[in-house]
């Protein structure tokens, strides 16, 4: 059962076609992922995916909920000014739904899902001055590739999208600073893996930081970017690929009624 009230399932999934359906359902399933794993600060933080087949609209949790509780019937959906699209019809979105993602998806149509996080070590380590440190497996999966958006305040006015989009500078993944996570793609599961890549790497760090400066190894740069384009080389496991079944089955056994 799933574990809030949510709008009738089939009611919602007779009003969309086949392929936002599914695209609800594993959108859902990545909240469920992220929560289990710590993206856990109440309602805050977004997770949106462009709706199949409309290039201006995407799919994105209700404000009120948070990453636990959400299902397939219970995301909204708007177009990009922020009206909602039936068979949602409650209010506009705003605040950073509408600044962080729906002003990303579109500004960059080769992008389809926006995720946006304030986990305790991404915190940590946007605030730290040297930002993502070479130090861990997880870590070399960036290297070279994170970029930096430096805290001008809380992303909720329009001039920001385009703060965000300069910084970001044709990238998919940034720290915000003083803030927290930006992982941009082309599929929920391709968003949900790098998440947690990432998430990994900030704690690596945060746990190594903790002996004291200068009692850390960080490999040399060619080591660096060697590793990283053994990544890079390893095929599309990246895009989610290899772990994107295992997480759906996580979260069937964690509550199947995300998919209602």
């Amino acid at each position: 059962m799933s574990l809030h009230a949510v709008a009738d399932s089939t009611n919602v999934r007779d009003q969309v076609s086949a392929e936002e359906w599914q695209a609800r359902v594993n959108l859902a399933a990545g909240h469920r992922v992220l929560a289990h794993y710590g993206v856990n600060d109440m309602t805050y933080n977004h997770f949106s995916l462009r709706v199949p087949g409309e290039t201006n609209q995407m799919l994105v949790k209700p404000t009120d909920e948070m990453f636990c509780e959400v299902t397939a019937s219970s995301i909204h959906k708007f177009d990009f000014d922020g009206n909602p699209i039936a068979p949602h019809d409650g209010p506009h979105c705003k605040g950073g739904a509408l600044i962080l993602h729906a002003g990303l998806l579109r500004g960059r149509p080769d992008l389809d899902a926006v995720l946006h996080t304030h986990t305790p070590n991404v915190m940590g380590v946007s605030a730290h001055k040297l930002g993502l440190l070479p130090i861990s497996q997880h870590a070399m999966r960036f290297y070279g590739e994170l970029k930096y958006h430096e805290f001008k305040g809380f992303e909720f006015e329009s001039a920001m999208t385009d703060r965000v989009m300069v910084d970001l500078d044709g990238g998919r993944y940034a720290l915000l600073r003083n803030h927290g996570s930006l992982i941009c793609g082309n599929s929920v599961a391709e968003c949900v893996v790098n998440h947690h890549w990432l998430e990994m790497a900030c704690q690596a760090q945060v746990a190594a930081l903790s002996a004291g400066d200068g009692n850390y190894i960080i490999p040399a740069p060619e080591d660096c970017e060697y590793a990283h384009q053994q990544f890079m080389d390893a095929g599309s496991f990246l895009n989610g690929d290899k772990d994107w079944a295992a997480c759906i089955r996580l979260a069937d056994r964690l509550d199947p009624g995300y998919k209602e």
